[in-house]
């Protein structure tokens, strides 16, 4: 009698594993679809600067070839550097020299949005980046995952991590239901994690802020002794 009650026991337990194994299949192929062919490549406040310092005195070392600035103001729709796109540029400079030897300024503060499009770009085709709901950031992406393709919506928040904007996820959403996504999740969390670099920035000038606006990540720099021009 007690052999027959394990033995009914068992073949229960085995039952509700290929019923659970069933689900878990049926939920996944529901979410996902096949792959067909080659799968595609996969806001700080305002610059507000020194007050203009009228009546410095330049350096006690300076040249004659050169030329001192004790400020330096420039505003730019769009700037355009080595393997970077900003928009809305504002930058403030003080103690600028410049001369053979180039330009260099003793503090830059600069104040500049990346566009989303941007950054998106760096992820992969078909992949958006917008702006969410409590200053966060969504990511829309479709990625590749056990010969599967998934629709993923990736919310998580800004951060500046060794000079690059970094995005990690908080949630992750394949559409599925919520065990699914969990299971999922650290499959795909690489997938739609942001880490950008502001390429081409001059020696000395180092992201030190960010956050999301509509249009993009407003970024801040600023350094010191920063070579403009070498």
């Amino acid at each position: 009698m007690e052999w027959t009650r394990a033995k009914d026991w068992l073949i229960g337990a085995a039952g509700m594993v290929i019923v659970l194994g069933l689900a878990v299949a049926i939920a996944w192929w529901v979410v996902s679809s096949p792959v067909r062919g080659v799968a595609a490549a996969p806001a700080p406040s305002p610059t507000t600067g020194a007050e203009p310092t009228a009546g410095a005195e330049p350096p006690a070392d300076l040249r004659g070839d050169e030329v001192w600035l004790a400020d330096l103001a420039l505003d730019a729709g769009t700037v355009a550097i080595a393997g970077s796109l900003l928009h809305d540029v504002r930058a403030e400079g003080q103690g600028v020299v410049t001369g053979p030897g180039g330009m260099a300024a003793e503090r830059l503060a600069v104040d500049a949005t990346v566009p989303f499009d941007v950054v998106a770009g760096e992820l992969g085709d078909g992949t958006v980046v917008r702006a969410a709901d409590g200053g966060q950031v969504l990511v829309v992406r479709t990625v590749q995952v056990l010969g599967r393709k998934l629709d993923v919506n990736a919310t998580g928040t800004v951060r500046v991590d060794a000079g690059r904007l970094v995005v990690e996820p908080r949630s992750i959403d394949i559409g599925g239901p919520g065990f699914l996504s969990d299971a999922l999740g650290a499959a795909v969390r690489r997938l739609v994690t942001i880490e950008h670099s502001i390429e081409g920035l001059p020696e000395g000038l180092v992201l030190q802020d960010v956050a999301v606006q509509g249009d993009g990540f407003r970024a801040r720099l600023s350094g010191a002794n920063v070579k403009l021009v070498p």
